[in-house]
This record gives structure tokens, C-alpha cells and sequence, in this order.
């Protein structure tokens, strides 16, 4: 059906690079400055993944993933007015992480450096660091999408257009292999 929206979390284009590879099967959300509680919320089990280019920075990402960082800062255009939307991603777990040696037991299982992820655990204190754990789907026909001026700003929700559904996706990593590294989260957070 034509004309209908569905939701999108905006996250770093690399970091969606990452999810797509299959290096990640997770994203740290604390909510975006003009989010309207001002903390994050999951608002659907089940979203687009919109790439965002403006705070990703190598220093923030461990060397062994600055490809990810080159390839969608490369496919980057400053001032388009489309975008291209590749993910889909169902959320199998939010994580509510509340303190420094919980999150210091998922380093292995991200790309951003330490530091990075302490200062994400540390901004609005009293809020608990989402670590949602996604199953991602690369959409075998990307999406382009006018870029509106609601997209702007810091924000984890949109409502973008979705154009016919459903769309055909590829898992970015089998079943067998999601179950493990879920497994695996688990059991180093003791859950």
C-alpha cells in the first residue's frame, strides 16, 4: 500500500554497515536531545534502520572497525535530497544497562571503543543505557527516500515512507548464528 509511513531508528551509517556485515547484532540508545521524554523509549519491536552521518567519527569507533566508518562516510552526500534506507531490523531484546562492569562484559560484542560506550552509559545518569538486540535484514532493494526536514535533529524515531510491503530481506547472519552470539550476550551479562 502507497502513502503509508512506518517507523525508522535513526542510527550511524556505519554502525548499520556493521549490523548488515554481521559484526554487531546491537545498537546502545540513551534517546536524542529533542526526544519528547527526553529519554529512549522502544516505540516498535520492528523498524527501518535510517543512516546518520554527522557524529560518527573514527576516534569513536576501535581501529579494527574504521572500515565501517570510510565506507558509509564514502557513499556519503552532504546535502542530498535522498537517502538510502538497506536495513530492517526486529528488536529480540532490550537491554537496560545500569552500570560500568555490565557494559564493559559487551565490548567485544560492538565496535565503538570503551571510552565511547562508558560516556554513552554515563550521559542522563539516572536513564538506563538500551542495548537493544536486533535481528537485521539487508533489503535486497534499497529504499531511496526524500530526506525531510523532520528527519533533522537528535532523535532515535521517524516516520518514514515504506512504498509497497512487504519487501524482500536477507538475514544479515543465519539463525544459527544469531542464536550463538545472542547466547553468548547473555551469558556474559548473566541474564
Amino acid at each position: 500500500m502507497l502513502g503509508t509511513t512506518t517507523p525508522a531508528l535513526k542510527e550511524w551509517a556505519s554502525a548499520i554497515k556493521a549490523l548488515e556485515n554481521g559484526r554487531q547484532i546491537l545498537v546502545m540508545r540513551k534517546g536524542g536531545i529533542v526526544e519528547e521524554t527526553r529519554h529512549f523509549e522502544l516505540k516498535s519491536p520492528a523498524f527501518y534502520l535510517y543512516p546518520t552521518y554527522e557524529h560518527q567519527r573514527k576516534e569513536l569507533i576501535k581501529s579494527s572497525d574504521h572500515s565501517y566508518v570510510e565506507e558509509s562516510l564514502a557513499e556519503w552526500v552532504p546535502e542530498a535530497s535522498t537517502i538510502r534506507i538497506t536495513a530492517y531490523a526486529e528488536v529480540t531484546q532490550d537491554l537496560e544497562i545500569r552500570d560500568q562492569e555490565m557494559l564493559d562484559r559487551l565490548q567485544d560484542f560492538h565496535m565503538w571503543t570503551s571510552d565511547f560506550a562508558e560516556d554513552r552509559l554515563k550521559w542522563k545518569r539516572k536513564d538506563p543505557l538500551h542495548v537493544l538486540i536486533l535481528r537485521v535484514y539487508r533489503l535486497n532493494e534499497p529504499m531511496e527516500i526524500p530526506v525531510l526536514p523532520e528527519y533533522n535533529g537528535c532523535r532515535s524515531w521517524i516516520s518514514i515512507p515504506n512504498g509497497p510491503v512487504p519487501r524482500e530481506m536477507t538475514p544479515a547472519v543465519d539463525v544459527a548464528d544469531f542464536d550463538e552470539q545472542v547466547q553468548k550476550i547473555n551469558d556474559m551479562l548473566k541474564i
